[in-house]
């Protein structure tokens, strides 16, 4: 199992990624166990000079005015992991609470923290014997950090809550006993440490980031294989057009269209007699949506990378200064706002895609058979496939709605602006699901338009679409074959969402003509 080094500082979201999908490792640089020792004895110091310190030496939010006695202050801490334990609804899925876990213990291996090196060990210790949390989804409102999500991430720590263990839900207890662990013991500034910070929401937001990147690509090789299906012109993919606007993403879009329909013999059959001056927006202006989708995701890529490598906790210790700054950086806006304009980005994917399915499966835009198939009325053919997508397509418009936009109060006031980035968090998971299998039923139904596309109108002969789009066809045909009679759509969705979400469609076409952008 290959063991995650983290330092605070250039942890990446592919190895997030990696790391959250399956059982690993984590360990500590020397660095930033030097800094978190660094850190933890300027508490201690102040601790034994009783300094005032907001959460090491008071009470939390609207008690932050009570003085707690040096004799409550490891209670204090296991208080209040007890009591923000709040949450309610399902459990987290497991990739997101690997991905929160992770991303806690780099926060905290920057060292401004005020953490003991013997508790960032022991939490190692629990994750990496594939002890994990059971979370319930919903109590956070984004500021303050994921407060409840956090608290029952850490309370396991104190043999407290539920886990996951060898494939069972068990007794946090049972499972530190099972693996040899006794219950730790928190102590004064740790359990702030713990659960001041954004990392719910984050995870959420370095899975997504991460799919979306390649579903980007994916989309484009859908978008690519319609345009064959429909006999579309690829004129409104050539290069001196996005010359002159410029946009990172059009320009990047419109070469993998190029390269996805180079050598397309179906595209060449019909260049001289198309009284056709121009295709409908879904198909020419796949560059300009495509690629303002394609923007999007880098900005929020950046945007997330930095919050990976953040310190997000409060009060923050700056050793070398010897002092506590009393400061915000558990606000979760800079993630909120992120999440909710990539799932209006996403969601834009699909809206395009859904339009290019209609056109597909509608006979007289097409000039296909109507609904994809040759025996229409005994048979639906492909017509409840563009049902789906539309469906998905309008739940996407729902979920689209920003929840950064919203606040309300906590903690008698004293919280009084949230971001509510948990909210955006799991919208997005939900509206990145949906799109990936709309561009599926796409991938699906255009497979379907290209058998009936690829036959020459006078030769009668069968005619490849371009390498690309040939390869990715091959892909799709490889595991469901041509509807020639009507069977469970469902199944044949489900399988060519399989071939988008494990990266097969992508290398089969990558195979075929090289990277695409």
């Amino acid at each position: 199992m290959k063991t995650l080094i983290l330092d605070g500082n250039s942890l990446t979201i592919e190895a997030v990624y990696q790391a959250a999908l399956s059982p690993s490792e984590v360990a500590y640089s020397r660095e930033a166990k030097k800094r978190i020792n660094a850190s933890r004895r300027v508490v201690e110091e102040w601790i034994r000079r009783d300094e005032t310190i907001y959460g090491v030496t008071t009470g939390f939010g609207e008690f932050s005015n009570v003085k707690i006695g040096k004799e409550h202050l490891a209670q204090l801490q296991e208080n209040l992991i007890v009591s923000h334990s709040a949450g309610t609804g399902e459990p987290l899925p497991p990739e997101i609470v690997r991905a929160m876990t992770i991303l806690r213990l780099n926060a905290l291996a920057k060292g401004y923290s005020g953490i003991r090196l013997e508790t960032m060990e022991f939490f190692r210790e629990v994750f990496n014997r594939g002890i994990m949390p059971v979370i319930p989804s919903k109590g956070s409102v984004g500021s303050s950090g994921d407060l409840a999500p956090l608290a029952h991430l850490v309370l396991p720590l104190l043999g407290k809550g539920k886990v996951w263990y060898e494939e069972a839900v068990m007794d946090s207890a049972l499972a530190l006993k099972k693996t040899g662990l006794k219950p730790w013991t928190l102590t004064a500034k740790e359990g702030l440490a713990l659960v001041n910070g954004t990392q719910m929401m984050t995870a959420y937001a370095v899975l997504s980031v991460y799919e979306a990147m390649q579903l980007c690509k994916s989309a484009d090789i859908a978008a690519a294989m319609s345009v064959e299906a429909l006999k579309g012109s690829d004129t409104a993919f050539d290069a001196r057009i996005h010359t002159v606007r410029p946009h990172k993403g059009q320009r990047e879009c419109a070469a993998n269209l190029r390269k996805l329909m180079y050598g397309s013999e179906i595209r060449e059959s019909h260049r001289f007699g198309d009284h056709r001056v121009q295709d409908a927006y879904s198909i020419r202006c796949i560059p300009q949506v495509h690629g303002a989708s394609r923007d999007t995701v880098r900005y929020v890529y950046d945007v997330v990378t930095t919050e990976i490598n953040s310190a997000t906790d409060n009060p923050l210790i700056f050793p070398e200064d010897a002092v506590h700054l009393e400061g915000g950086n558990f606000h979760g806006q800079p993630i909120a706002l992120a999440l909710d304009f990539l799932a209006i980005a996403l969601a834009e994917l699909a809206n395009i895609s859904e339009r290019r399915i209609e056109r597909t499966v509608n006979g007289s835009l097409s000039g296909l058979p109507r609904f994809l198939t040759v025996n229409g009325g005994l048979n639906s053919g492909m017509m409840l496939a563009q049902y789906t997508a539309a469906s998905l397509v309008s739940e996407n418009k729902v979920l689209a709605h920003p929840a950064s936009v919203d606040s309300i109060p906590t903690s008698a006031n004293q919280e009084d602006h949230n971001s509510m980035g948990s909210i955006s968090a799991q919208k997005l998971w939900q509206v990145l699901r949906n799109v990936q299998t709309v561009i599926a039923i796409e991938m699906m139904v255009a497979a379907q338009g290209i058998d009936f596309s690829r036959i020459h109108p006078e030769t009668r002969s069968r005619m490849r679409a371009g390498k690309g789009v040939q390869a990715a066809y091959g892909a799709v045909r490889k595991h469901i074959s041509h509807l020639k009679e009507d069977r469970v759509l469902a199944e044949d969705i489900a399988t060519v969402l399989q071939l988008l979400k494990s990266g097969a469609a992508i290398t089969a076409v990558e195979k075929a003509v090289g990277k695409l952008k």
